[in-house]
């Protein structure tokens, strides 16, 4: 299994301790949003709580250094939706640093063949 599908697997299902073997202790995750940069445990505690939902996920691209995800993401807060795009590094078999980048969905969006 990919890299990337362990941790979306891991994160939809709250598996805390895979998150923890996937996520390297030096990650730094750079969101689209605010201009803040997080680290591991921050990412950690908010993992598993039902505070960011994602769907449609799929894998674009991945080797041993880098990979590209796509996925749609719904917040718990009632923020609009999200289609995210994720450039993700590798570093000793693990997450390393993520970057987003995201479009804002409005608020009748139908994925296409959902209907």
């Amino acid at each position: 299994m990919s890299i990337i599908t362990a941790y979306n697997e891991a994160w939809k299902t709250g598996n805390l301790e895979l998150l923890g073997e996937l996520i390297h202790e030096d990650f730094v995750f750079n969101p689209h949003v605010g201009g803040v940069t997080m680290s591991k445990s921050d990412m950690m505690g908010f993992a598993g709580n039902d505070s960011v939902r994602s769907e449609n996920d799929r894998v674009l691209f991945e080797n041993d250094d880098v990979g590209m995800a796509h996925s749609v993401i719904h917040f718990a807060n009632g923020s609009t939706s999200e289609a995210v795009l994720s450039f993700i590094r590798f570093k000793d078999g693990k997450i390393i640093s993520m970057e987003t980048g995201a479009t804002p969905l409005s608020d009748d969006y139908n994925l296409v063949g959902s209907e």
